[in-house]
């Protein structure tokens, strides 16, 4: 146990009883959890049958088994390693004899859902996205162990989701099947429910250590209440500040619940950043600060910065920056722009700038990343990390325009794919002379011409048939007439304008928003996919070449999906800031810092707003060198706000 902090050497002598660990970012936590399991095994005399470990993620439990067995391999036998499902379903699996057919495969689960959804008068788009929205929905319910009747869908009717959702139990247990969601609840009612198997389990793993703990749904939590009982020797460890998983049943609160729950639990603060400059610790300070619902805390640099007689401020690293109200200020740039650089080598430790657009903003980054891979860094040590995946687009082809290798550790969806684009390029492969019958049905009632199908009964389909068709109606041909006058215009129009007129002067715009209103979400998360859409066809002259631009990116994706099979070249990582939880780079890029993005736009009450702030403060403390974010003032030919978050860093909140 050399080396150890006070902090980590409290958590890792604490014997029985609960106790809470308080662990900031690159504060040593893995560390902490392998040391203690080793004092309990050679120092307390602990069975390592009687301890186990929990994570949220395979990969985690088993980096964590592999690197205790590598320092401690003989007493590594015997200490259980693994994620609450896994451990759960252990459980079940003893009472009930299930094996790994009783698990729903994944492809099983959407069958069930595409079925039941097929039978509600729902008019769904995008039926991929809605089922996964859905799947997400299910999940809440199950893990917070709402009350069905009393529980209000934001996806669809309430009776209706009710009606898919006991359907879909039904369904599983009719196959006797579980997905991940029922092991959690079945685990709970087994436990709760038959006393002589919950002392079983008891007995079996007396001291209990569970890592990020902030990220424990209601279900988890209660379960492993129930696990820990009589003697509650468990030992959580986790940070509030890095609580984002709101959408998966995590709460912050969850940290302050388990101090009421298990009074007298020692605590203790993990609270040195081994992994972080200075600069870029008290900049994330300074955002994460700013949240009220939080654990108080303060995170410090491993060397912190000390003031030197001349006023400046002497970073690790021999890092300077003129200080300004207790803060590294700017070095002469605009107050647009801010930076704070190493004095001895004058680079960039950390900064925010402005761009007027999101072009500019992505050949910055662009650029940044050549220069660091000059220098020596390699690409697999820089990432860029965005509030959502599709943010991930317009810069992932400007890498492909350099051939600059790069990962994806989500699917970027593609643009192209969206419904509403494939409506709009529908609409342009009929105005250039397409007339196959599916193309044409995709666009003749967007917006409403109230055309049925039964016009259509031969494989192309013809305009002036469709006139012939309807010939007893005059209002129904000049319908037909004003399309194909529409059409005509489109031919001779750029990509940029076509899509223009698609929106505004055919109106598809207006169909969009009444699809909106009929599903009961914001019109203006789907005008954003047309913005970016026109965004996109800025950049070419013509449709071949933005189609041939189309079809090469398609390509890269392909193979970038390709290559997760494999073993991953070195490329730039491409990530949300969710995807970036537990990671760490020496160059972390965080692009469009702007209200509406980062806070996302449907975060308004105050508890969603803190959780976005968390989310940044995470993206920050990703960076060990090196930390650029960046914003713009446009965004789809529309003005933007500078995000919050950028005015908390700068101190002009």
């Amino acid at each position: 146990m050399t080396n150890l902090n006070e902090g980590q050497r409290q958590a890792v002598t604490h014997f029985e009883g609960p106790m809470l660990v308080l662990a900031g970012p690159g504060s040593g936590k893995t560390r902490v959890i392998t040391e203690r399991i080793h004092h309990l095994i050679a120092e307390r005399g602990v069975s390592p049958s009687e301890i186990l470990v929990i994570t949220f993620t395979k990969a985690a439990a088993a980096e964590m088994r592999q690197r205790y067995q590598k320092l401690y391999p003989r007493d590594s036998a015997g200490v259980r390693f693994g994620t609450f499902h896994a451990i759960f379903f252990m459980i079940l699996k003893a009472a009930y004899h299930y094996t790994a057919d009783n698990i729903v495969r994944e492809e099983v689960r959407r069958e069930i859902l595409k079925d039941l959804i097929h039978r509600t008068d729902l008019e769904i788009q995008d039926e991929n996205e809605f089922i996964g929205d859905l799947e997400s929905e299910i999940s809440r319910v199950k893990g917070d162990r709402m009350d069905l009747e009393h529980y209000y869908s934001p996806l669809c009717p309430g009776d209706t989701f009710r009606e898919i959702f006991l359907k879909y139990q039904q369904a599983l247990e009719r196959r006797r099947l579980l997905d991940f969601d029922d092991m959690l609840v079945y685990c709970y009612e087994l436990l709760s429910q038959r006393g002589d198997i919950l002392q079983l389990w008891q007995e079996q793993f007396r001291y209990i250590l569970i890592d990020e703990f902030q990220d424990i749904s209601l279900v988890q939590y209660d379960v492993m209440k129930l696990l820990a009982a009589p003697e509650n020797h468990i030992f959580i460890v986790g940070d509030d500040d890095q609580s984002i998983y709101g959408f998966r049943g995590a709460k912050p609160d969850i940290m302050k619940q388990f101090l009421k729950d298990f009074r007298g639990a020692k605590k203790c603060f993990l609270d040195i950043n081994y992994r972080c400059a200075a600069p870029i610790v008290e900049a994330a300070g300074r955002v994460i600060s700013q949240n009220k619902n939080r654990m108080a805390k303060k995170i410090r640099a491993a060397e912190e910065p000390a003031v030197a007689e001349n006023g400046t401020i002497a970073m690790t690293g021999e890092v300077a920056a003129t200080e300004s109200n207790g803060f590294l200020a700017g070095d002469g740039l605009s107050e647009e722009n801010w930076v704070a650089r190493d004095s001895a080598t004058g680079k960039v430790m950390i900064s925010v700038q402005v761009f007027p657009r999101v072009a500019e903003e992505n050949v910055d980054i662009r650029e940044k990343i050549l220069s660091y891979q000059r220098e020596g860094i390699p690409l697999g040590e820089m990432a860029v990390l965005f509030r959502t995946n599709p943010q991930a687009r317009a810069l992932s082809s400007k890498l492909v325009e350099f051939n600059i290798p790069f990962s994806m550790k989500e699917r970027i969806p593609n643009l192209y794919d969206h419904w509403m684009v494939q409506d709009v390029l529908a609409y342009v492969r009929v105005a250039q002379g397409n007339r196959e019958r599916g193309q044409v049905m995709r666009i003749i009632n967007k917006p409403k011409r109230y055309v049925h199908r039964n016009a259509f009964t031969e494989p192309y389909a013809d305009l002036e048939e469709l006139k012939r068709f309807y010939e007893d109606k005059e209002w129904m041909v000049d319908r037909i007439e004003q399309l194909q006058h529409d059409l005509s215009m489109l031919a001779k129009m750029k990509p940029y304008a076509a899509v223009n007129f698609i929106r505004r002067g055919i109106g598809y715009e207006e169909y969009v928003r009444e699809y909106a209103d009929y599903r009961g979400i914001s019109p203006d998360d789907l005008l954003e996919i047309l913005d970016e859409l026109q965004e996109e066809a800025k950049s070419h002259e013509s449709f071949e070449e933005w189609f041939a631009s189309m079809q090469e990116y398609r390509e890269e994706l392909l193979r970038q999906s390709r290559k997760k099979e494999r073993e991953q070249e070195d490329g730039v990582q491409l990530m949300t800031m969710h995807g970036a939880k537990g990671l760490e780079f020496a160059c972390v890029f965080i692009p469009d810092a702007n209200e509406g993005v980062t806070p996302h736009s449907k975060s308004v009450l105050t508890a969603d707003l803190e959780e976005e702030r968390r989310m940044f403060y995470v993206a920050m403390t990703r960076a060990k060198k090196h930390l650029h974010i960046s914003y713009v003032k446009e965004r789809f030919n529309k003005e933007v706000d500078i995000s919050r978050f950028v005015q908390e860093i700068i101190g002009k909140n």
